[in-house]
């Protein structure tokens, strides 16, 4: 999936906002998830959770830094698609962590969090959790085999 240029426009802009409280953002988005789906919280009993957060700030920056062209993160993505897999993670878990994540963005950023905001962030995430369904397909598919 392509991003239009003001797609990456608005990406970039908006993170620079919400990246200024990275951890708060982070804390943010896991309260909401759990909140959203108490049933993933026991995938996160064993998870050093300040870690967790400092690793989710890396992998949307990850993608906000290759949004002009996200070639290079696709494989990366599809292999931790695969390791979610592992984790326990589920397709209807995307849904899930789509929506806590879209939330979150819309709190920290109030009125700038426009529908145009909303609409690019909308596509980077179906990219992202895209790709990553596909990994785990695939190492379904292996694993099978």
């Amino acid at each position: 999936m392509t991003l239009t240029p003001q797609h990456i426009t608005d990406i970039r802009l908006s993170w620079q906002v919400l990246a200024s409280d990275a951890d708060g953002f982070a804390s943010g988005f896991y309260h909401r998830l759990f909140r959203r789906d108490p049933d993933l919280r026991p995938l996160f009993a064993s998870t050093d959770l300040p870690a967790q957060r400092r690793k989710l700030i890396a992998a949307i920056a990850l993608v906000v830094r290759h949004a002009d062209d996200l070639s290079p993160v696709l494989g990366p993505l599809a292999e931790l698609g695969a390791r979610h897999l592992g984790y326990g993670v589920k397709t209807s878990d995307y849904t899930t962590v789509g929506g806590a994540l879209i939330e979150t963005m819309e709190a920290q950023m109030q009125g700038a969090f426009t529908p145009e905001v909303r609409d690019a962030w909308l596509t980077a995430y179906g990219a992202v959790a895209g790709t990553m369904m596909a990994g785990a397909e695939t190492a379904t598919r292996r694993a099978r085999a």
